[in-house]
């Protein structure tokens, strides 16, 4: 699958954050688009099962062509309360809940199909013949075009993968902050099969949190900004486009101004050097 450069979350639109009205989503869409973003991520669960028919009114009222953009979803968390009466919070992958998941997801983003769907979290319970069958349904009716995992381990995608092998990517937590995917074999299982990982949260705690790492982390994030013009955002998503797997940060800001700072990282690429002190000052010691 062909992603933009950098994938547009959207949980931060939603009323999970910024609560936007259909003319601010419709504004934020077309100044992705003027920075070449035409990949849109969002789940079922967002907003408490409400954004996705948020974000589908929002599309339709812009008379997009449908394929200058794409549509990811993510499906098989069921939260308590909101639009659907779940008693607790637990993980549906079997078939049939799936193919409900899709087809609602379909109805309320007001599309025939989805680019990309993602298992949102691997089940203790999963059954990887379920999962496999309700993929192989949801893509011969043309309802889904590629498919993938989110959060999921190595030995979790690797379950799927021998059950389904047209898996495009494993979306997994990665940043300068958290950088434990890299060592942990997520990132190097989906270069080995020619995949690219998508990361969500790829600032990190940096802005959120203000620790010991942050600040050893700061002096260094400020000087290479001056040297590439760029603000600390940008540098934090230059770090994981220089990993040769060609992973795909999924930067989830509500504001355009705040997307196109991290669209810059585009612009340049760290040196080896750089990105071996990032490291080292993330993670407080130098490599072995």
């Amino acid at each position: 699958m062909h992603f933009s450069p950098l994938i547009v979350g959207t949980m931060r639109w939603s009323s999970w954050g910024a609560g936007h009205s259909e003319r601010q989503i419709q504004n934020l869409v077309e100044s992705c688009q003027e920075l070449g973003l035409f990949s849109f991520d969002s789940a079922d669960i967002y907003g408490g099962y409400t954004w996705e028919a948020c974000f589908g009114n929002a599309l339709s009222g812009m008379g997009l062509v449908r394929e200058s953009y794409q549509l990811i979803s993510k499906g098989g968390i069921k939260l308590p309360g909101g639009a659907r009466p779940h008693e607790i919070k637990s993980y549906d992958l079997s078939k049939a809940y799936l193919l409900n998941c899709v087809d609602q997801s379909l109805m309320d983003l007001k599309t025939d199909y989805l680019d990309l769907y993602l298992l949102h979290r691997p089940s203790p319970l999963m059954d990887p013949e379920a999962i496999a069958a309700a993929f192989s349904l949801l893509r011969s009716s043309g309802k889904v075009l590629n498919f993938g995992v989110s959060n999921f381990s190595v030995q979790e995608f690797e379950l799927i993968h021998q059950y389904f092998p047209q898996l495009s990517t494993n979306q997994i937590e990665l940043s300068l902050t958290e950088p434990k995917s890299l060592m942990d074999g997520r990132v190097l299982q989906q270069q080995a099969l020619g995949l690219q990982p998508t990361a969500w949260s790829p600032l990190g705690s940096y802005f959120s949190l203000e620790d010991e790492k942050q600040s050893r982390i700061k002096p260094e994030l400020s000087r290479l900004g001056k040297k590439y013009d760029a603000s600390e955002a940008a540098v934090l998503v230059s770090f994981l486009l220089k990993h040769p797997s060609r992973i795909v940060p999924v930067v989830g800001s509500s504001k355009s101004e705040s997307i196109q700072k991290m669209a810059r990282a585009l612009a340049f690429e760290l040196t080896t050097q750089e990105w071996f002190s990032l490291l080292e000052l993330s993670r407080g010691y130098p490599v072995a």
